[in-house]
């Protein structure tokens, strides 16, 4: 008898060790280094005239001048390749682009921006959200959009969920057609209503919740003609809600600023352009990385920048920083 209440005694203590170890896998108690890379504003060249007069748009034409005299001297595609291998021999564990692949949403543009991304990830190990460059003039989808559609693969509609182990990744869409200078965006009710939802599901399950927008969410982050329509409403819903990052671009420079939510502190990083030449006032090339961990409960995220030398056309790192307390 005692050797059978032993056996029993063995075997129950199996289980509970089976169940232990099944619940370490859930979001909520998951511990596991995860490194995320970031990066932002590409927009890959070159154009040609060709690009300006098919389907012919003013906007598209005043673009493509600009990129002429001026942005084909700032975005350099060699840097851009050099900051894809910089993330690439990372390896790090997921990537996310906050979008502006492409320049004026010419038809090629979407195509190459396509090839671009698959020699960095395929679709498990890449997100990405539309940028307002994504959406510089209207375009129909099929010649546009649904070539990047892979690496959103639950979009249209947004916002979308892609869940990395215990990472949650929600992208939006803050990119719409504007009007001649203006490069503006909007997420409209639905989306922010949908956000919402999302945070709140997500932060009860214990995952670790990263907003993907291409336009800086908070106000007064960009000049009135460039910045984010609705970034009031987007701040009430994150403070709300609560997230641990929010990662935007669209201005060409890193950003931290810090959000007070109902949970906690939510850090808000914005990546310099992923292909600038660092001249007249404009900042290096660059990329993010994150590296998060749950500790005792709460998240630990560090951030390490990476940047583009002119010297040595190599991509340096920084000693990485924490942003959260463990």
């Amino acid at each position: 008898m005692l050797v059978s209440v032993s056996l029993v005694g063995l075997w129950k203590a199996l289980n509970r060790t089976r169940f232990t170890g099944s619940q370490r896998q859930s979001p909520r108690s998951h511990s596991v280094h995860f490194t995320l890379a970031h990066f932002s504003d590409v927009h890959l060249g070159p154009l040609g005239l060709a690009d300006a007069f098919t389907h012919f748009k003013l906007k598209r034409l005043v673009g493509s001048l600009s990129w002429s005299l001026n942005r084909r001297k700032l975005h350099r595609p060699e840097i851009a390749d050099a900051i894809r291998a910089s993330m690439t021999a990372a390896k790090p564990d997921h990537i996310a682009c906050t979008g502006d692949l492409v320049n004026i949403a010419a038809g090629h543009e979407f195509p190459r921006a396509a090839r671009w991304l698959e020699a960095l990830g395929n679709t498990s190990t890449v997100s990405l959200v539309p940028g307002n460059h994504e959406c510089y003039v209207d375009v129909p989808h099929a010649e546009s959009l649904a070539h990047l559609a892979p690496w959103m693969k639950d979009a249209p509609p947004f916002p979308y969920v892609h869940l990395r182990r215990n990472i949650a990744l929600i992208g939006l869409n803050s990119g719409s057609p504007q009007r001649l200078h203006r490069a503006a965006g909007e997420l409209g009710e639905h989306q922010r209503r949908n956000l919402g939802h999302h945070l709140e599901r997500l932060g009860q399950q214990g995952f670790c919740r990263i907003v993907m927008i291409h336009h800086p969410p908070l106000p007064d982050l960009a000049k009135p003609r460039k910045a984010l329509v609705d970034a009031a409403a987007l701040t009430e819903v994150l403070k709300r809600h609560g997230c641990e990052l929010v990662l935007h671009g669209h201005n060409h420079h890193f950003m931290h600023n810090k959000l007070n939510t109902a949970v906690g502190t939510a850090h808000v990083i914005g990546a310099p352009s992923a292909s600038m030449r660092p001249v007249a006032g404009h900042e290096a090339a660059g990329w993010n990385e994150f590296r998060i961990r749950r500790v005792t409960g709460a998240w630990q995220i560090e951030l390490c920048r990476h940047t583009w030398s002119p010297d040595t056309g190599e991509v340096t790192a920084t000693a990485p920083a924490l942003l959260s307390p463990a």
